[in-house]
């Protein structure tokens, strides 16, 4: 479900009466890939509740340059609520999901495994509460810069 910020606050607090873990993973996820699913099907198996917390159209540009994002948020939070193990996608405006951490306090935040522990915004936070912080490994070999990349090249004139 794409939801806003107060309602998801509400409703995990619901699902945290009921003993549910939740998970917390962000990202631009612009040209959803089998990477993503991948993870983001990883990230679920952490858990009861996969919160991801998608990147605005503004963030995206201001972190990937201004070429960025290939595809719309709308879009993209819209395929991202299609994944099977996708609870909760949440829209956010900043650079990083630090705000949305410390209000959701998820009890597992999720990054890729390319990110050192020190490096990932909210991890001290989640740690500080007893909460846990899994780095996923790749399956596959692909990012949208290289999908990017992939079709510049073959189109190329």
């Amino acid at each position: 479900m794409i939801i806003e910020l107060e309602e998801l606050l509400r409703v995990l607090k619901e699902e945290r009466e009921k003993g549910k873990r939740v998970v917390f993973t962000n990202g631009c996820f612009d040209i959803l890939h089998a990477g993503h699913a991948y993870y983001l099907k990883k990230a679920r198996e952490l858990g009861d509740i996969l919160v991801v917390g998608l990147n605005s159209d503004a963030s995206v540009r201001r972190i990937k340059g201004e070429k960025r994002p290939i595809m719309p948020q709308e879009m993209r939070a819209y395929l991202l609520d299609s994944l099977k193990g996708v609870d909760y996608v949440v829209i956010f405006e900043e650079d990083t999901p630090e705000r949305l951490i410390e209000l959701i306090k998820p009890d597992v935040l999720v990054k890729g495994s390319d990110w050192d522990l020190k490096d990932i915004v909210g991890a001290d936070m989640v740690l500080s509460y007893g909460g846990k912080v899994e780095r996923i490994s790749f399956e596959f070999n692909i990012s949208t810069s290289a999908i990017i990349e992939r079709i510049i090249n073959a189109y190329r004139c």
